[in-house]
């Protein structure tokens, strides 16, 4: 039973999105807490099913088949097949049961697809997108959203059902807008993409396994935008590139004993050569347009960083790139990114003096810039800053490389 709770696991992840997605779109978004009940309803069957008999030799074809019975049971109980759904479908001389819930690639597709859009509807507060996108686009578990948020799973649930509200009471549909509201509502949809993709890749959650999962999540839902062809823009490819240079050194960033691994320090070896080639290929595609956004200027900082050599031309061009990515995005995180790119390119006193300018920051990075900066000219000050950066600190990793840096500057005085 261990092997089969492993695989129903990674199933689970799978096939949960895709099978809520498909209900919705036939059944309407008004259902979708019910939707979610039948599909989580359909994995207990298959778990209580599969420790006795084994896991089936096609177990996502019977995952689709007892669901769809389920679906069908459900709603012919509560009258809604004879009275809303049967008459559009008898109408059109189909036969009910295999058209009511088609679970093809190709309808799958589309109906995540529809269902991103949905979800991504101005309607929802921001701070509720990005939760119902990982429960119901990525097919995520409430504790794992819980654990990604640093929240519990009381607050977690609240906050996704009040998105579930507003799907009804605004009576937003599953269903692709006109060209013209794509154009419009595609800005937020790539937003809670590259969120995603943050909330993973930066993520303080001591799970590694929910880290590099989220990461994955948000580069499948960016590759599905650019399988449409209405979504297929330049800065849906630049968002793409931007995750593949990020991801493709994913499994440097830490050593064996999950300390972190600073940029400089990363064995090249380890970094995924064939996701830096994808994220060439897509920040190509991405240059076709006319339109500069900050996925673009974001994605060239990441290309990069998956050059290991330094050069001037290197932390020149990250350095004019931050300064463009500053007028276009604006950000206290980006402004001290640009000030390590000038430390890189000109030297600490340079870097000092530009820090100076700014507004001072309690974050955990604007701390770790200014030990990093001191290091060279006041190592006193640099220990002080990097002790209030490990203050700061959340996870273990973070705390170690903290500490490994503080021992480092107290040896050399």
């Amino acid at each position: 039973m261990e092997d089969a709770s492993i695989s129903l696991k990674q199933l689970f992840q799978q096939e949960f999105a895709k099978m809520v997605a498909v209900i919705s779109n036939q059944f309407g978004l008004q259902h979708i807490e019910m939707a979610e009940d039948i599909v989580s309803e359909t994995f207990l069957t298959a778990a209580e099913s599969w420790s006795f008999k084994g896991i089936p030799q096609n177990p996502v074809a019977w995952l689709y088949t007892v669901a769809k019975q389920k679906t069908l049971s459900h709603f012919r109980r509560n009258k809604i097949l004879e009275q809303k759904v049967l008459p559009h479908i008898k109408s059109s001389q189909q036969h009910y049961e295999e058209a009511i819930l088609d679970f093809s690639p190709v309808n799958i597709k589309d109906s995540q697809l529809q269902m991103m859009f949905a979800v991504c509807n101005p309607a929802i507060a921001s701070e509720a997108q990005i939760g119902l996108a990982l429960r119901i686009l990525c097919g995520f578990g409430i504790d794992e959203i819980a654990e990604a948020f640093f929240s519990n799973k009381e607050t977690i649930n609240k906050r996704l059902f009040r998105a579930k509200e507003k799907l009804r009471t605004e009576n937003i549909r599953m269903e692709l807008p006109p060209a013209h509201e794509i154009a419009q509502r595609i800005d937020t949809v790539l937003h809670i993409v590259y969120l995603l993709f943050s909330e993973g890749y930066y993520s303080k959650t001591q799970n590694e396994v929910l880290r590099k999962d989220l990461c994955l999540e948000a580069m499948r839902l960016a590759l599905m935008l650019i399988e449409y062809d209405k979504t297929n823009l330049p800065k849906t490819n630049a968002l793409l590139a931007l995750m593949c240079f990020h991801a493709s050194r994913f499994d440097a960033r830490l050593r064996d004993d999950d300390t972190l691994v600073l940029y400089e320090e990363q064995d090249e070896t380890l970094w995924d050569k064939e996701l830096i080639n994808r994220g060439k290929y897509y920040m190509l595609k991405a240059t076709e347009g006319n339109e500069i956004t900050s996925y673009h200027l974001e994605a060239r900082i990441a290309y990069w960083h998956c050059v290991k050599k330094d050069s001037p031309e290197k932390w020149a061009d990250i350095f004019h790139t931050y300064n463009r990515l500053l007028e276009v995005n604006y950000s206290p995180g980006v402004a001290m990114s640009r000030i390590y790119a000038l430390y890189k390119l000109e030297g600490y006193e340079a870097a000092i003096a530009a820090a100076q300018a700014l507004e001072p920051d309690n974050s955990l990075f604007y701390f770790l810039l200014l030990g990093e900066l001191y290091r060279h000219e006041d190592k006193g000050k640099a220990i002080l800053y990097l002790d209030k950066a490990l203050q700061l600190a959340k996870t273990p990793p973070e705390r170690a490389e903290i500490k490994r840096k503080i021992d480092t500057i107290q040896s050399q005085q």
